[in-house]
C-alpha cells in the first residue's frame, strides 16, 4: 500500500515505530552536533578577539592603514577602504572593489584587528591576481544563497507528499550551498596565509607580534571549517534519506 505523506518521511517526521524515532533522533544528532561545533568555533573567534584587541601593536598602524600599505605592496590602489557598522562584519566585495572594516576595527591599532584587515586585504590581492577559488566561490554564491534557504523545506516537502522529483532539487540547491562552503575554504585559508606573511614583510607589525595574528585567524577559519562540516552532515543524512526513498520505489 502506497505511505502517506507522514509515513512516507522516513524520518523527519516521525511515524510511531521505532525506525522513524530513529531516523528523527539521527537528524536531531546531526543539528546538535553541528550547533555545537559551529558554538565552539564562534566563541574561540571570541576569545581570541577579545584577549588580541587588548593588545597594541607597536609599529602603530590603524587597522585601515595596515589593509592600504599590505596592498599598495601588491601594486593595488583602486580598492576603497570603508568602516562598516556591526561587530566583525569585514567584509571584501570584489564587484565594488570595497574593502569593509567594522567599526571596532577600522581604526583600531591592536594586534587583532591588524590581522582582520591584512586578512580582507588579502581578499583583495586574490581578486587582483584573479586566484581561481576566489571566482568559483563568486560564481556559485547565489544559487548557494537560495540552497542555503529553500533547500531543507524543499527536501522535507518532497518526501513528505512522496514526490523524489521534488525532493531531487531540494538535494540539489543543498549540494549548491556545501559546494559554496568547500570552495570558500580554500580562499579563507589562502587569505589569511598572505595576511600572516605580508603583516610582518610589510613592516605592519614585528616578527614577534605574529603569534597574536595568528591565534585570531586560525579561529576564524575554524567557523568555516564547523560550518562546511555541519552542512556535509545534514547534506550526507538528507541524500540517505532521498535515495533510500528512490530504492524503495523500485522495488
Amino acid at each position: 500500500m502506497r505511505a502517506t505523506g507522514l509515513e512516507s518521511l522516513g524520518g523527519i517526521i516521525p511515524d510511531g515505530n521505532s525506525k522513524g524515532r530513529g531516523k528523527l533522533t539521527g537528524f536531531y544528532l546531526i543539528c546538535l552536533l553541528g550547533m555545537g561545533l559551529s558554538w565552539m568555533a564562534a566563541q574561540r573567534v571570541r576569545s581570541s578577539f577579545a584577549t588580541y584587541s587588548q593588545v597594541p601593536s607597536s609599529n602603530g598602524y590603524t587597522a585601515a592603514e595596515a589593509a592600504y600599505v599590505m596592498m599598495q605592496q601588491a601594486g593595488i590602489n583602486d580598492v576603497e577602504i570603508v568602516p562598516v557598522a556591526g561587530t566583525l562584519t569585514d567584509h571584501y566585495s570584489p564587484k565594488e572593489k570595497r574593502l569593509a572594516l567594522s567599526e571596532q576595527v577600522y581604526a583600531s591599532r591592536s594586534i587583532a584587528a591588524l590581522g582582520i584587515a591584512c586578512h580582507e586585504a588579502g581578499h583583495a590581492i586574490q581578486h587582483a591576481q584573479g586566484y581561481l577559488p576566489l571566482h568559483l566561490v563568486s560564481g556559485i554564491a547565489r544559487p548557494a544563497a537560495i540552497g542555503q534557504q529553500f533547500a531543507l523545506p524543499i527536501i522535507v516537502i518532497g518526501l513528505m507528499l512522496n514526490l523524489l522529483p521534488i525532493a531531487w532539487v531540494g538535494l540539489g540547491l543543498f549540494g549548491a550551498t556545501l559546494a559554496f562552503q568547500l570552495m570558500l575554504l580554500p580562499v579563507e585559508f589562502d587569505a589569511s596565509a598572505r595576511a600572516k606573511r605580508e603583516i610582518v614583510g610589510s613592516g605592519i607589525i614585528q616578527a614577534s607580534e605574529r603569534e597574536g595574528v595568528d591565534a585570531v585567524l586560525n579561529a576564524a577559519a575554524m567557523t568555516y571549517v564547523a560550518a562546511a562540516f555541519t552542512t556535509l552532515l545534514q547534506f550526507g543524512y538528507f541524500a540517505l534519506q532521498v535515495f533510500g526513498r528512490r530504492d524503495d520505489e523500485s522495488r
